[in-house]
């Protein structure tokens, strides 16, 4: 298995459809970084965030995970309350191919202020809107602005096909257009 570079990704996106909208360059000006990099692609996050509140004092449980536990937010700017978490969703719309398996990590701008972003593998043959969680592990509130960069997906591709794909197995997260909460 290999790391991709930005040639490749470039060819996967524009001939393929692998990520859409694609941004041809890393875009830096005045702005949290987003597009093409080296060897990666650095993701934004949309306008619409789920905040994490525990008005309810609940527990939390991921297999009956409360909705209510969430307040919606729209917004160009979302504030993350201390020691506390959002759930978010990518710009970009992703399609894995078959031969490939991604990690996405978080950003060193968001690392350097103590917000921490958490997304799992994108599988071979996984397609959708990335759901983001985003932890503020600090005693203060924390921003996190819409349609910037917020991690960083690296590509690798297998000199062999999978035997099993995520849509093969009919993955529970597969083609999601929101945010998601957690599925059993």
């Amino acid at each position: 298995m290999a790391i991709k570079s930005d040639r490749w990704i470039r060819q996967m996106a524009l001939e393929h459809g692998m990520i859409e909208p694609f941004v041809e360059k890393q875009v830096r000006e005045g702005v949290i970084s987003y597009g093409l990099s080296s060897y990666g692609y650095d993701i934004r996050i949309s306008n619409e965030f789920k905040i994490f509140t525990n008005i309810w004092t609940g527990v939390v449980d991921p297999k009956h995970f409360d909705p209510n536990c969430f307040v919606d937010f729209v917004g160009d700017v979302c504030v993350i309350p201390p020691n506390s978490f959002v759930l978010a969703k990518t710009v970009e719309y992703f399609r894995i191919p078959r031969k490939v398996l991604t990690i996405c990590l978080g950003k060193s701008t968001m690392a350097r202020c103590g917000l921490i972003v958490n997304v799992t593998p994108f599988e071979p043959e996984w397609e959708g809107y990335v759901t983001l969680e985003i932890s503020n592990t600090t005693p203060l509130p924390a921003k996190v602005y819409a349609h910037e960069g917020i991690a960083q997906v690296l590509f690798f591709e297998s000199d062999e096909e999978c035997e099993t794909s995520y849509a093969d197995r009919k993955g529970k997260y597969q083609s999601q257009q929101g945010i998601v909460l957690p599925k059993i």
